[in-house]
């Protein structure tokens, strides 16, 4: 017998291992419990490690680490690229505006400085015709083009976006791309690699490398957004992949919602890009945007949208949208209309909708029947019960994959953006939601929800009921983890 097998042998040994890994059991526990996060989420990968010791410990490793309020740029050059996008342009003018809107864009300027730009145009798009557009816009930039994306796939779609780029690059116009490491994981290094070649500055997001940056993984740059000449600029749910026209392999179509916007909210577009870049390590973005000087101001034209953009990320302080969302819904008259691909809520964000419906309020919340992920389908279906309860409408969407993020309250108010109505996007992501205060783009978006809502069919408390007992017990088992999903 060798050495080695008499000390695995020996009952100290034994001891020994086992005090060794229940004590890094504890010290995990221990740390959790210090940071004092949120309850439920503590409790969450408490109940993980003590589940699942050792897979819990590598999961605490790869997604429990914390990186609240790591500083993403100096101070100094946080103040530059505000004069750059944001100018100081005093107080919004708010005597045409309701009490409620004036709390939201306070409550924006005080979670993260978002400045609140007047006059701006707003288009709606879904699928094949934001790429098109995308495509003309790219097409017709002169000075410069700032793409970022979660995926940005190397099939059809991502080729022609990537032959547009390398066009306009080769005809002299400055293109920067970022793109999420994880996101983008099935995409070839040779299609990045050629955008390179022609002149693109193309880098990954948060890249994944072994061993030394493994945590990274949790953290994923989640927005979906692009700025072009400081004119024009896209925001929303969709990224850059064939999917989001034909519902790819698994679905017979995607329903998803992007903004094209043009005005001084631009710039705050531009300010979020430049913070991630220069975040990455590149240099800082100096070049302006048309119209930041009508920051602060109001509408040039009767209707036209007022908007602040909110970001939010495992960096920042504040839950930022979680929070404009809870204060909208909280501020509620008539209606509050939810479009998400994952529900997993917050307790403080579940109680706002419980709330507004008790209080008479029209609370509707639209998921896909089966989303592209089959844990998150689940999860997502344990908060049914308890939200019929309260009154809030519940749809499942029946025309595909339902992507929309999308929320509209009373007539002149709704967030469209890259944040689900989950954990992960209100604490682990970096994400972007435009704040958007205008009647016109209020009621289109109803009219597309009432026309989503069309496809799908309103879950009722007594059939809801009667599902199998084995789906209810998996959604129960799957909500513990939802917090860390």
């Amino acid at each position: 017998m060798s050495t080695i097998e008499e000390m695995i042998r020996t009952p100290w040994v034994h001891w020994t291992l086992a005090v060794a890994y229940a004590g890094t059991i504890l010290s995990i526990v221990g740390i959790i419990v210090s940071e004092n996060r949120n309850p439920v989420k503590s409790l969450a990968w408490v109940t993980v490690l003590l589940m699942f010791p050792i897979g819990g410990i590598v999961l605490y490793v790869f997604f429990g680490r914390s990186i609240k309020n790591t500083r993403m740029i100096s101070r100094r050059n946080r103040r530059r690229l505000r004069e750059l996008t944001m100018p100081e342009a005093g107080e919004p003018d708010f005597r045409d505006m309701s009490a409620e809107t004036r709390q939201q864009i306070q409550l924006a300027q005080s979670l993260t400085g978002s400045v609140y730009y007047g006059g701006n145009d707003v288009e709606i798009f879904d699928g094949r015709e934001k790429f098109e557009a995308l495509e003309r816009d790219i097409a017709g930039a002169r000075e410069y083009i700032n793409l970022q994306y979660y995926i940005f796939s190397d099939d059809s779609t991502g080729q022609r976006i990537a032959e547009a780029l390398i066009e306009r690059a080769r005809a002299g116009v400055k293109v920067r791309v970022i793109y999420d490491h994880i996101g983008s994981i099935a995409t070839k290094n040779s299609f990045f690699r050629s955008m390179r070649e022609a002149g693109i500055e193309v880098y990954p997001f948060f890249r994944v490398a072994f061993p030394p940056f493994a945590t990274r993984i949790n953290w994923r740059n989640h927005r979906k957004l692009v700025v072009i000449d400081g004119s024009t600029g896209y925001i929303g749910g969709m990224n850059i992949a064939d999917r989001y026209t034909d519902g790819g392999k698994g679905f017979a179509g995607w329903r998803d919602t992007h903004l094209r916007i043009t005005g001084p909210a631009v710039g705050a577009l531009q300010y979020s890009f430049a913070v991630d870049w220069r975040f990455m390590g590149r240099e800082l973005i100096e070049e302006g945007v048309a119209g930041a000087e009508a920051a602060g101001g109001v509408a040039s034209t009767p209707g036209d949208a007022g908007m602040n953009l909110l970001t939010c990320g495992p960096t920042s302080e504040w839950s930022n949208i979680s929070y404009m969302l809870l204060k909208a819904i909280g501020n509620a008259k008539k209606r509050v209309w939810v479009q998400t691909p994952y529900f997993l809520p917050t307790e403080s964000l579940l109680k706002g909708l419980q709330a507004a419906a008790l209080s008479r309020v029209d609370v509707r919340v639209m998921m896909p029947r089966r989303s592209d992920s089959a844990i998150l389908t689940y999860a997502s279906r344990s908060y049914v019960q308890e939200c019929i309860l309260a009154g809030v409408k519940i749809y499942f969407y029946d025309g595909g994959m339902l992507h929309s993020k999308v929320v509209v309250v009373d007539d002149d108010f709704s967030s469209v953006g890259s944040a689900n109505i989950d954990f992960r996007s209100f604490e682990h992501n970096f994400e972007a939601n435009m704040m958007i205060y205008s009647p016109s783009v209020n009621s289109r978006l109803r009219r597309r929800f009432e026309d989503d809502q069309a496809c799908s069919e309103r879950v009722r408390g007594a059939e809801w009921r009667r599902r199998p007992v084995m789906h209810k017990a998996l959604e129960s088992i799957v909500r513990l983890m939802s917090p860390v999903l």
